[in-house]
Parts: C-alpha cells; structure tokens; sequence
C-alpha cells in the first residue's frame, strides 16, 4: 500500500520507521518547513525531513497544505495518509486524495485532550491514565472516529517530555497495526463516546508557576511543561528557569515564593506544604543544580519567587 507520511517533531520518527519496517511504500513525506534552531537561528530541517533524507524518500516542505501542496501530494497516488504530529490543518481536497484517508495518530484518549499539547494538558491535570488513538482525520479539531487505543500510565515523575517518548513509540506501532488492518479489510473505525477536553498549544506564560497554588498542582505544572516551554518564575523582576520539582510530604512553614535552603535542598514555600527545587538557571546563566545556586548567594533570607 502506498503512503504518505506527514509529521514534523522528534516524537514522530518512529511511526515514520515502524511504517517502513511493516513493509509499506511510503512514497513520500509532508513535513513542515526548515525552522531557525538555537542562538544563532541556524535553519534547520524537522527530524522527520532529515530521517526521510537518510532514507531516501521524497519530501514535500509546506507550513500550509494549499492547492500545490494537494496537487504534489496527489501526484505521488498515495492509498493512504498516515499524519503523526505535522502541525498544521489538513483541509478537505487534500483529504480526499488517498482513498483510504488521513490516519491520525493522536496521544490521547479520545474525545480526552483534543488539540495540540494533548500529552502536556494530561500531566498538567493530574490524569492517572493516559494513551494514543489512530482515527480517521477529519475537518474538525480531532473528531473522526476510531481505529484502535492504547493505555498507558502516567507515572509520578513523568514529564511531558518522558511521556510522550514512550506514547511515540508504543503509538508507532498501533499506526502500522491499523495501516495494515485497513489494507487487509479488517479495520472498523467506532465513533468516539465520553466527555471532551480540549489541549490548546502551549505558550510561555503556561509555564508560569504560581506559588500561591498547591505543591501538588506546582509540581504537575512543571512537569507538564517539560521539556517545551519549560517551567519559569521571577526574581528581582527577571525570568528565571525552573526544572520539575520535588514534592516533599513535609517541610518548615514558608509563604508562597520564599525560599529557604535545608541542608542541602533548596525549599520554596507553595500555597500548601514547600517544594524542593532541582535545578534552576538565573537569567543571563546556565542550567545548576539548585544548591549551587544557593550557595552562590549572598544570603537566601527575603530571597521570594514572584
């Protein structure tokens, strides 16, 4: 069966490979366009363009699937779709190319978590259980039914980032399972049923902790938010970065924001019991361990995150 793999981030590489080593054609790849990467905002192609140039396979580059875009897409004739993660709208002609579709991978239970930060909005809230659906790709916001699911537990100290490392590959092969119960005639697609919520994309004041909250919903918040955008606060008026932080069942009596160092842990008081912070980069420094931070202090005492 001819496809056509579209997808942009790390996280969808391994559907790409699980896609080739099932035996598929995968004729070729939409992926979005090279972006500026680091401090000298070098121009660099997704790690899906790059695999698909070690691979050999043809790759189409649009931030926007338009009349070109459609018409190179059907001139590869493709079956199928399978869509992991590009980053854009797929509108109604090019979704009526491949006859079989547009297969989305989706890290969420769905209707749960429709959108794009779907594995981030599921540590955020706290959800126990977590997964990855393969559905047909619809115009609405992640609405076609259902192929297959898969559960997995959201673990204590999970970030976002670890999370979605381990949905992209276990989610890899349900995306081939399901290309290849579609080829074979077997797949059924069910509506979705339950409640939905919604995963907006995340921005930068997302990852604002707000110590006047309790430690519990602090520290899913910055779990959350890692790796991208990452977790921040401010001191003296200027952003400093925050890696997740440690729970701790008990600790001295601090108000929200301030800081206290405990021996060799770093303490901020929350809205409940403190936090232990694990590493910290100032604004205009690198990346420490908290305690060296502190240390580099002149003193600690009226230190308060705002």
């Amino acid at each position: 069966m001819r496809v056509l793999f579209a997808g942009t981030p790390a996280v969808a590489v391994p559907s790409l490979d699980a896609l080739l080593r099932a035996g598929f054609d995968v004729v070729a790849v939409l992926t979005r366009p090279d972006a500026p990467i680091g401090r000298k905002r070098v121009l660099t192609p997704s790690p899906v363009a790059a695999r698909a140039a070690e691979l050999g396979i043809e790759v189409i580059h649009a931030a926007k699937v338009d009349a070109d875009v459609t018409a190179r897409i059907a001139a590869v004739a493709p079956d199928v779709a399978a869509i992991v993660a590009y980053g854009g709208l797929i509108p109604r002609p090019a979704l009526d190319v491949p006859r079989h579709g547009w297969i989305n991978l989706h890290f969420s239970l769905l209707p749960a978590w429709r959108g794009a930060a779907p594995v981030q909005r599921a540590v955020i809230a706290g959800d126990d259980i977590t997964g990855a659906v393969t559905f047909l790709l619809e115009e609405g916001l992640d609405t076609g039914p259902v192929f297959g699911t898969l559960t997995e537990a959201v673990r204590p100290e999970d970030t976002a980032g670890d999370l979605l490392e381990r949905l992209s590959h276990s989610g890899a092969v349900l995306l081939a399972q399901t290309l290849s119960a579609i080829e074979s005639g077997r797949a059924a697609a069910v509506p979705q049923a339950g409640d939905v919520s919604l995963a907006p994309k995340l921005g930068i004041d997302d990852g604002r902790i707000d110590w006047h909250e309790p430690a519990l919903a602090i520290g899913r918040r910055a779990r959350g938010v890692t790796p991208e955008p990452g977790a921040w606060t401010t001191l003296e008026g200027q952003r400093v970065k925050l890696e997740p932080v440690v729970l701790r069942a008990e600790g001295p009596e601090l108000k929200p924001g301030q800081v206290l160092l405990d021996g060799k842990s770093v303490l901020v008081g929350t809205g409940s019991h403190p936090v232990e912070l694990t590493r910290i980069q100032p604004s205009g420094k690198k990346m420490m361990a908290a305690a060296d931070w502190a240390r580099g202090q002149a003193a600690l005492e009226g230190v308060v995150f705002e």
